[in-house]
């Protein structure tokens, strides 16, 4: 059986209508199979291109969409048709304000994983939403065989605890739709959560010609050392660059599976009795801000 997934990022621009976004939407999944991929990722919140700051919240509220809906379901009809899994994005209506959700079609076009973005900006509109409180990992039939899969949503990614959650449920790949500049220091994250937990994170950014995004969409694979190599070796396998476009990176999975048995990262030699402080509810200073979920 061939290990090696082919994770297609959808780095593309959004356009002004839901309509438009299925158009195009359906069309870069048709690229992302000629490329040969397995898995095809969008950025954040594709059903209306995360288009929170243009308008008042009680406006961009009625955007929402059910999960269930026919927007995700012509993307469930398409992987099927592809044969390619599909993680499509939208602004989900949800009782009380909507929700920043993933869902992840496999290639059958069953529905295997829904995830809504834990760690909402709060700081800003998305205060508005409502985040979700769970992190689910789902079993992806793909035409490698099954893989584990997780998700992330943007500013997921700053918390440790969300990787290392979907790390201790057997994680081996977790999926990351953004919308916000990718510079140095959310990479440096994006690649220490890779690492940290052994496993590889595909990332799906915006391109540079949506306001606040520059593309930068990448995959790292998670394997730091390799036995034949006396050094440590380069986990990101893509970066992408500024340009809207389809872009692919193929993921050894029989190499991470190797690696994620035989190295010290991970769950290995973690001492988990010593961290009851990260699950106390108090909030202190310098870190008190405004509209606290806890």
């Amino acid at each position: 059986m061939n290990e090696r997934l082919t994770i297609a990022l959808l780095q593309i621009a959004p356009g002004c209508t839901l309509e438009e976004n299925l158009q195009k939407g359906r069309q870069a999944c048709g690229q992302a199979k000629k490329k040969g991929a397995d898995i095809a990722l969008f950025p954040e919140m594709w059903s209306n291109g995360y288009q929170l700051y243009d308008s008042p919240a009680e406006v961009w509220k009625e955007q929402a969409i059910p999960a269930d809906g026919a927007f995700v379901q012509v993307f469930r009809r398409l992987a099927r048709e592809l044969d390619m899994a599909i993680g499509i994005t939208l602004l989900e209506r949800w009782p009380g304000g909507p929700r920043n959700t993933l869902v992840l079609i496999d290639r059958r076009g069953r529905v295997c994983l829904t995830y809504a973005k834990v760690h909402t900006c709060d700081f800003d509109v998305e205060r508005h939403l409502t985040p979700g409180e769970a992190f689910p990992v789902a079993e992806l039939d793909t035409a490698c065989g099954p893989v584990r899969v997780g998700a992330m949503i943007c500013y997921d990614r700053e918390f440790p605890e969300s990787a290392r959650l979907l790390m201790l449920q057997g994680a081996e790949l977790i999926l990351v739709p953004n919308a916000c500049p990718m510079e140095i220091n959310r990479l440096s994250q994006l690649r220490a959560r890779a690492y940290e937990n052994m496993l590889a994170i595909a990332t799906c950014n915006y391109p540079a010609a949506v306001p606040d995004c520059n593309g930068g969409s990448t995959v790292f694979d998670g394997v730091a050392y390799l036995p034949e190599q006396q050094d440590s070796r380069d986990t990101c396998i893509l970066q992408a660059g500024g340009e809207e476009g389809v872009y692919t990176a193929s993921l050894d999975l029989a190499m991470l599976r190797r690696y994620r048995a035989a190295e010290m990262q991970g769950d290995t030699y973690r001492r988990p009795q010593l961290y009851g402080l990260l699950t106390e509810q108090c909030q202190k200073p310098p870190f008190l801000r405004p509209y606290p979920r806890r």
